[in-house]
């Protein structure tokens, strides 16, 4: 779950800016939309409005930018790369930090980055604020580009362990990558929370943005039989005249349709054990492909889709086929599927592209109301018709504008304190909140003096 993040010089945010999900203590309605954690709460939704260019997406890819960062993805190059144009060009403070709970426990991890740098890098376990933060560890860079690295007093206690810093200090303190994953592989029995944070990052952290990726929907059908179970019930419910998800199995070298090693293998997750291995690729006509192995012969798994004519025949279909928006809604199907049974948090941006805005609304509406979800779900959106308090908390509702400065301003509809029975609706598209689009100049362009005539 997340608690809170703080971005700072990322993107188009300038000035230290805070995201969090914790509800304000005056709001009680709509009910059922938070987590009740050891005496801890959290709200279990959040939605992001705003103009175009206010800074929604770079929200989402801050995020995404962090998580590569810890996952070993990316160097801090693409970190100097993402930072705030507007500000000072040397010196610059950039700053990436996260509180969550990861198996009821919570963490905060930050990094501070210094013209490209890893300045400091710190995990605690979070006392919440209410009980002290314990260090995990911290790696700084001082004046002199040396580093030192600091762990818990129980690993700097044990003599066993100081080896293994000695190591980790003289292999892995790179001030251009994090050591989050180097320290989260280490077999150290004072290292299992860190461990336990880094899955976070792994595993529980999940981002959509506005291209499809119909890999995670493939491969999770192929494994997982509740899923499976769980589309055949949904996707008729979506009205697209859709009647059920399979796959057409067929060997690498099956005459039928498959050439001859066509595999060219794409980046991606992976999963394997010692009876079958699983990756993504595509064709040579970009049909999205999974390849199978299975003790050693190879299969690949195409995805189609069916419906029924009206003489109540199945017809089939690649997903190629479909439309961009019936395409968006299949990768909804695996979201709502985790947040519904698991802890997890999905991040999608641009919730509602070309999806039309009733769906929208009713698939946002039934995770909201539903008071057995699991996750959280926070999303970025233009669609105006998802401001309802019948479905938002005020603290679900988050504006970003662009300031003067050019800086992305976040701030929650709970700031402006309104009544639970105003039309926030009617309130935002007339300007009552900020973050909506200044538009007069629009009006009073004369484009007929471009005329080619």
């Amino acid at each position: 779950m997340i608690i809170r993040f703080v971005v700072q010089n990322i993107y188009s945010f300038g000035e230290s800016v805070e995201f969090n999900m914790l509800p304000r203590p005056k709001i009680r309605t709509p009910e059922g939309h938070k987590y009740s954690m050891n005496g801890f709460d959290l709200l279990k939704l959040s939605a992001m409005f705003g103009p175009n260019a206010a800074g929604k997406s770079n929200f989402f890819k801050a995020i995404g930018l962090f998580q590569k960062l810890v996952l070993g993805e990316i160097s801090s190059t693409a970190v100097q790369e993402a930072q705030f144009k507007f500000g000072p060009s040397e010196n610059v403070h950039q700053v990436l930090a996260m509180e969550f709970l990861q198996d009821n426990q919570p963490f905060y991890y930050a990094v501070e980055l210094v013209d490209g740098q890893i300045q400091t890098e710190e995990l605690y376990r979070s006392g919440l604020g209410k009980t002290t933060d314990i260090l995990l560890f911290e790696r700084k860079t001082l004046s002199d580009n040396q580093q030192t690295l600091t762990f818990s007093k129980e690993f700097e206690l044990d003599e066993k362990s100081q080896l293994l810093k000695t190591i980790l200090s003289e292999e892995f303190l790179d001030p251009t990558y994090s050591m989050f994953q180097w320290v989260s592989h280490r077999d150290n029995p004072h290292l299992k929370p860190v461990k336990t944070a880094f899955r976070w990052f792994l595993h529980t952290l999940q981002l959509i943005g506005p291209e499809s990726n119909q890999h995670v929907l493939a491969q999770k059908l192929d494994y997982d039989p509740h899923f499976r179970k769980f589309v055949g019930v949904i996707l008729p419910c979506f009205n697209l005249g859709l009647f059920n998800m399979e796959f057409v199995s067929k060997t690498e070298n099956d005459a039928s349709g498959i050439p001859e090693s066509p595999f060219s293998p794409e980046t991606g997750a992976s999963t394997s054990n010692s009876k079958r291995t699983t990756g993504n690729y595509k064709i040579k006509e970009h049909q999205p492909l999974t390849l199978v192995k299975e003790h050693t012969q190879p299969l690949g798994k195409k995805l189609q889709v069916s419906q029924i004519n009206q003489i109540g025949k199945q017809v089939n279909f690649n997903l190629h086929s479909i439309s961009d928006g019936t395409i968006r809604l299949l990768d909804y199907l695996s979201a709502f599927y985790d947040i519904i049974n698991q802890p997890k948090v999905y991040l999608i941006d641009e919730f509602d592209r070309s999806i039309h805005p009733s769906l929208a609304k009713e698939l946002i509406k039934k995770f909201a109301s539903d008071t057995q979800t699991k996750g959280q779900l926070i999303f970025t959106t233009h669609a105006s018709d998802l401001l309802d308090q019948s479905i938002f908390r005020q603290d679900e509702v988050w504006l970003a504008e662009k300031k003067v400065s050019g800086a992305t301003e976040l701030y929650a509809l709970s700031d402006f304190k309104e009544h639970n029975t105003i039309d926030i609706r009617k309130g935002y598209l007339n300007g009552r909140y900020g973050a909506v689009p200044f538009l007069s100049d629009l009006q009073d362009l004369n484009w007929h003096l471009y005329d080619l005539d």
